[in-house]
């Protein structure tokens, strides 16, 4: 883009951001003809994607900064009255510790209130998974979150979600981002004047009492906690975010015994002890660990920022901590949550699990043993929901019972429709007490599954593709992988290819018979290999990164030791043949 065109770009936000800070960022980029970083912050508009916004702070068209969430809101409340029509419309507004997360929330509460659409704010920041929640106590007509989940401290985002709970599709996806794209102004109602003409109205702990006695009644044994909760010690990190709160009470109230790790306690938007606030990082559970290490703890949990993801660590054996992946606590929780409704004879009628298409073929495997059906779905907590909203109207009988993702996302309860790590982390607890009460810890428990069904082991390639060019980098490697379809990877033979994007899939020996698949339509491809072994690519729909997902599967008749060093290899020579591509 010419400077020119940049000059007018900038100049045209400068005199509608009405936030001095981020007006005055821009105004000394202009003053220092900085043409590189004009360029990045003006080369686009942030895109309002399927779930929304997600970017860095900052001023200009392409960071996340309160023109923008302004233009969204506005977008969103035009669609709304649109689409929703003689009826009174409401919002619920939730934010977590982000920089700027309360001004954008409270921003977006303005702008609602002067599109005549109540807006029920949250007081304080507090979890998703209660947004979620909130939405359908309140019988709201949408909810916004803002949010960049586990991202860096540089990033923040809106997630937009719909009157059921979940996060939007189609068709209100399309058809907010077609009114965002319209909005050229936006209106704006004072704050206080928006309470006082009861258009912005607080809340906080109507829904939290709420919130809290859903989560403890999803659990199966309360009696099994009471006589055992006080010989159980949990370490718990919410890494700076929203989580303490909620897990602090859940817990205490449940006769459980936990230990905040004092450091990462309080809401922090710069995450000052962690790079990345992950539970999927290791690093972002040191400090947990070593805690739980010190006070010799029976589980070590963490959530992410806004507390929907749940990561822990559990006592080795040996003296040390192990971390337990999101495919492994996943089927964790499903073996226990299944097998807890079969023990208690509450097993409904047709039983449904769900899980995403890069998410362990062992979480299948658990639920047909049950007699349960696990149903697979796009990456993304709003397929899951969107499938759990599908089980109640289909007439097809099928009762949701859990879901997950591989990226430490687990929904336990039907009352919350996206992923819900404080309902998952009292499971969690309540289901380490089960195993130990049976002479078991979770890892043996693990290790029971993989001896029964196979030893599954993953792993995640991502690579990041910043700037102007980055899109565009991201889309060849997936139209070169189209044109020119790998014939094997880490020398295991491809024998079925899917293509989402296209919706079918077809083997290599037989090309042209193509079979359809019953997937919406996603930049996704996956290769099956002929050991069992499962590659996914795909761009990710929130981050300018490509995602690779590796799931094996090693046979564990010649014992565990055995399967986790063939996979281990077998994983080893995948990732070269990946690396060959992205580097």
């Amino acid at each position: 883009m010419d400077h020119e065109s940049l000059e007018t770009r900038a100049r045209d936000y400068v005199a509608r951001e009405t936030d001095a800070r981020f007006k005055g960022e821009v105004e000394l980029l202009l003053g220092a003809a900085d043409w590189k970083e004009l360029e990045d912050r003006f080369y686009r508009d942030l895109e309002f994607g399927t779930a929304g916004l997600r970017g860095v702070i900052g001023g200009g068209f392409n960071r996340m900064n309160s023109f923008v969430v302004r233009r969204a809101t506005q977008g969103l409340s035009s669609y709304i009255k649109k689409t929703l029509t003689g009826k009174s419309l409401s919002a619920c507004i939730a934010y977590d510790s982000r920089r700027y997360s309360r001004e954008f929330a409270e921003a977006a509460a303005c702008v609602f209130a002067a599109n005549g659409i109540k807006a029920f704010l949250f007081s304080s920041l507090r979890p998703t998974p209660e947004l979620s929640f909130a939405i359908r106590e309140l019988k709201a007509d949408t909810g916004i979150v803002v949010t960049a989940s586990h991202n860096p401290a540089k990033y923040n985002g809106y997630k937009v979600f719909w009157n059921d709970g979940a996060q939007i599709i189609a068709p209100h996806d399309s058809g907010i981002i077609a009114e965002v794209e319209a909005t050229r102004s936006t209106s704006l109602m004072p704050l206080d004047e928006a309470k006082a003409k009861d258009l912005v109205v607080l809340i906080d702990r109507q829904i939290d009492d709420r919130y809290v006695a859903m989560v403890k009644s999803k659990l199966f044994r309360p009696d099994l906690i009471r006589s055992m909760g006080a010989t159980a010690k949990i370490v718990y990190t919410p890494l700076h975010g929203t989580g303490a709160m909620h897990m602090e009470r859940i817990m205490r109230e449940l006769g459980l015994e936990i230990v905040t790790v004092p450091e990462q306690r309080e809401g922090d938007g710069e995450f000052p002890t962690v790079a990345f606030p992950n539970p999927e990082e290791a690093p972002a559970l040191k400090m947990a660990v070593d805690l739980g290490r010190q006070l010799k703890a029976d589980v070590v949990m963490a959530t992410d920022p806004d507390a929907d993801r749940l990561g822990i660590a559990v006592p080795d054996g040996k003296g040390d901590f192990a971390l337990v992946s999101g495919n492994q606590l996943g089927a964790l929780l499903a073996d226990y949550m299944l097998l807890s409704l079969k023990e208690s004879g509450r097993m409904p009628a047709k039983p449904a699990t769900i899980k995403s298409i890069v998410t362990t073929e062992l979480q299948a495997r658990i639920a047909e043993k049950y007699g349960a059906t696990c149903f697979d779905c796009l990456t993304g907590f709003k397929w899951i929901a969107d499938l759990m909203r599908r089980f109640e109207v289909d007439g097809k009988g099928y009762n949701f019972v859990y879901g997950t993702e591989e990226s430490y996302g687990f929904v336990v309860e039907n009352e919350v429709r996206d992923k819900d790590g404080i309902s998952a982390a009292a499971m969690t607890a309540e289901m380490t007490l089960y195993w130990r009460s049976k002479g078991k810890s979770l890892l043996e428990r693990l290790d029971n599954l993989f001896l029964e069904f196979g030893f599954y082991q993953e792993k995640g390639i991502n690579k990041y593709f910043e700037g102007s060019s980055g899109m565009d980098i991201m889309r060849g490697i997936m139209a070169e992988y189209r044109t020119n379809q790998p014939t094997a990877f880490g020398g295991v033979k491809v024998t079925r290819i899917r293509d989402v994007k296209i919706r079918e899939e077809w083997s290599p020996s037989s090309p042209e018979i193509k079979t359809r698949i019953d997937l919406p339509a996603s930049d996704v491809l996956q290769w099956w290999l002929e050991d069992g072994t499962l590659v996914t690519v795909r761009p990710s729909g929130t981050e300018p990164k490509i995602k690779f997902y590796i799931l094996a599967r090693t046979d564990s008749a010649k014992g565990l030791a055995a399967a986790r060093t063939g996979s281990e290899a077998k994983l080893s020579a995948i990732e070269v043949d990946i690396r060959k591509v992205i580097g």
